[in-house]
């Protein structure tokens, strides 16, 4: 566990048991215990130990709050509440129906994730209503006795917000800052389909940089400062990854997978170049590159026919 600041700490889920992919932001107080993006089913139990071994009860969990509802994010929030009886769970409107009844959603991921589903996310249970919070973004909520700035944040995924924590300093924003790891300046944006809005994300950087936060806390994977430059090192790289997008999409010579395959093969090689091979290999498993050309692919075609 890392300490961000007084009673603000996070966990490394240790996804399929490799540290720094998935991490889950815990803020406690004397009102109680709030989690940030509580991760998948499959990495549960170890979330509840660690809880378990910093003295947590899972009956002092009082909040969940959720960046958006991607399974790496929210999958255990259903099992997760079973076990937590006082919480109640704050997501974006637009993926509240989704947690209730998450058959769509599931159906959804499976057509994007096959056979390696139960593999990486286990099961996914419905949240009761009667525990959803619903979110539209502008509000200013309460939790873990601590106030925060609710912002909705497109871009990445239409039902994704991001929460401020003022008096930190920390803005909490899931994965619309995108990925980083270490201490490295290499930040990978995560654009799987069917979500991506170019546009919109550009606006929800703004949104979040105008709350001039000191650090920014990804769920791929943890703390850092230097908002602007972050911001402006992310958008970078998805201009330069949209070029390589649509070249490939120009030209007709080429099949839909051979177009995946040159675009993998080209953001690979210029990230092993910036990072090494074994940390370029611990990047795209946090953000499969496959699934980054099929979400910038069906962006600029929509883009072209519109």
């Amino acid at each position: 566990m890392a300490t961000l600041a007084s009673g603000i700490d996070y966990v490394d889920l240790n996804l399929l048991g490799l540290p720094g992919i998935i991490a889950t932001a815990i803020l406690q107080s004397t009102g109680g215990v709030a989690l940030v993006d509580p991760g998948p089913t499959t990495t549960l139990a170890g979330l509840k130990t660690q809880l378990t071994g910093r003295g947590i009860a899972l009956a002092d969990v009082r909040q969940i709050l959720l960046t958006h509802i991607h399974l790496d994010h929210a999958g255990g929030v259903g099992e997760l509440l079973e076990s937590c009886p006082s919480a109640e769970l704050l997501v974006h409107e637009r993926g509240a129906g989704h947690m209730i009844d998450p058959s769509r959603l599931m159906a959804s991921a499976t057509r994007l994730y096959g056979a390696d589903m139960e593999r990486l996310w286990g099961e996914m249970r419905p949240v009761p209503a009667s525990r959803v919070r619903v979110l539209k973004g502008g509000e200013r909520v309460e939790a873990a006795g601590r106030t925060f700035d609710v912002a909705y944040t497109p871009g990445h995924a239409s039902h994704h917000v991001s929460y401020f924590e003022r008096s930190s300093g920390i803005a909490f924003v899931g994965d619309v800052a995108g990925i980083r790891r270490g201490q490295g300046n290499y930040i990978l944006p995560p654009t799987p389909p069917p979500d991506i809005d170019l546009e919109a994300w550009r606006q929800s950087a703004d949104l979040i940089m105008a709350w001039d936060p000191d650090t920014l806390f990804l769920t791929h994977f943890g703390a850092f400062r230097g908002v602007r430059p972050h911001f402006q090192e992310l958008f970078a790289r998805i201009s330069s990854w949209s070029e390589i997008v649509r070249r490939l999409l120009a030209d007709p010579a080429l099949t839909d997978d051979q177009r995946q395959d040159r675009f993998v093969a080209e953001a690979v090689q210029e990230l092993r170049s910036t990072v090494g091979e074994t940390e370029a290999s611990q990047y795209s498993r946090a953000g499969r590159l496959d699934y980054s050309w099929q979400g910038l692919a069906r962006y600029w075609r929509k883009r072209a026919g519109s």
